[in-house]
């Protein structure tokens, strides 16, 4: 008995509680590691090993551990050997999402190099913060912000003109009646669309689409409408070095134009094939599109589509063949990562990939300064 009591003073009860957390805490780091081990494999967790050992080990305590994980994030993109993912610095990204949203921030001017004494507008946004300060088409920007814009110095000048919402630039402007003056413009962020048109002869109405990001496809039905309005009797259909988009805003275009059927397929890495489906109403005229080698992702679905399913021909050059669809996943860095998440085809099941469009009509553009690749879209419209 008097042993036993010994043994017991030994594991007072706060002894035994002390013992108990410290085997629960070991316990539960154990499964936690095996957890992780599980989830993100040896490699993902060598990667955290790898920074913990930078910032707690290397030498230099004022190392910039941000840029070093942008480096990480790059070689790790590139590590997985697909050209189409990509990694975006926190910078990067935001300017990204600005530009999908077909938004951009700036004073509302297009300008042109024509000119040797600086940059010639041609165009000024409606309401926007140049219009508003007094700038004209015509215009010749010969400083900003005090500095000279003439000769080699004006490719630069657009980018003196870029800044954040809401800062201030000063223009110099020359006038068509000679005369100079300054305007100070406030940047802010505009409205950028992203489809364009004109009716040109003989009733062949021109589309331009820029890109497949937000608002694109109702911006085409608008412009196709315009078009039929004024007298349209057929359509040339631009995506020339357009970079693509979203699926939902190619899908809905396809849509609008094409009649009842499949329009687009998707073949993720998670979940089951899906085919998109056009209704039967559409827009019933003749239809040529116009390609290029810089024609990706959507604006190639969106050629393929429309001669698969309608015979549209397709003039221009042989497309980039991109058959994949990112998603960029955002980072708590405030970067973004930008995966291949799935495979998609035409609404037949046609890929793209490593192959392109080839197309009916096979043309680069020539040095005449003449779009020779409009005129054989023309051409096939009026046979």
């Amino acid at each position: 008995m008097e042993e036993q009591q010994k043994k017991r003073r030994r594991f007072p009860g706060w002894a035994k509680i002390v013992i108990a957390v410290v085997l629960t805490l070991v316990l539960t780091l154990g499964a936690v590691a095996g957890a992780a081990v599980v989830v993100f494999g040896k490699d993902g967790i060598a990667l955290m090993q790898g920074y913990l050992l930078a910032k707690f080990s290397f030498v230099e305590t004022d190392a910039d551990l941000s840029k070093a994980v942008d480096s990480a994030l790059d070689g790790m993109v590139e590590g997985l050997g697909d050209r189409w993912s990509y990694y975006l610095d926190p910078e990067s990204y935001q300017n990204t999402l600005q530009s999908r949203a077909n938004n951009y921030v700036g004073i509302g001017v297009t300008v042109s190099y024509d000119r040797e004494d600086g940059l010639l507008v041609q165009e000024v946004t409606e309401e926007g913060p140049a219009q508003q300060a007094g700038v004209k088409a015509g215009d010749v920007i010969t400083h900003v912000d005090g500095t000279s814009v003439a000769g080699d110095a004006r490719y630069e000048a657009t980018d003196m003109i870029a800044g954040e919402e809401g800062t201030q630039v000063e223009l110099t402007l020359l006038g068509e009646d000679g005369t100079t003056r300054t305007v100070t413009c406030t940047r802010q962020t505009l409205k950028s669309d992203s489809v364009s048109s004109k009716l040109l002869d003989n009733g062949v109405g021109y589309v331009r689409l820029d890109n497949f990001y937000s608002g694109a496809a109702s911006s085409l039905s608008r412009e196709v409408q315009s078009l039929m309005d004024q007298g349209a009797t057929s359509l040339v259909l631009d995506v020339r070095s357009n970079p693509g988009g979203y699926v939902a805003e190619l899908i809905a275009a396809l849509d609008y134009l094409l009649p009842e059927g499949p329009v687009f397929t998707e073949r993720p890495r998670w979940g089951k094939e899906t085919v998109y489906e056009s209704d039967a109403s559409c827009v019933d005229l003749p239809m040529v599109v116009m390609v290029d080698a810089n024609s990706y992702s959507a604006a190639e679905l969106f050629a393929a589509q429309l001669r698969e399913s309608v015979q549209a021909p397709i003039v221009g050059e042989v497309t980039s063949g991109k058959g994949y669809a990112q998603l960029t996943f955002p980072l708590v860095n405030g970067g973004g990562l930008g995966l291949s998440v799935s495979a998609y085809c035409t609404g037949g099941g046609h890929s793209l990939i490593g192959e392109g469009i080839q197309p009916d009509v096979e043309l680069s553009l020539d040095d005449s300064g003449t779009d020779n690749q409009l005129q054989a879209a023309i051409d096939l419209l009026l046979k």
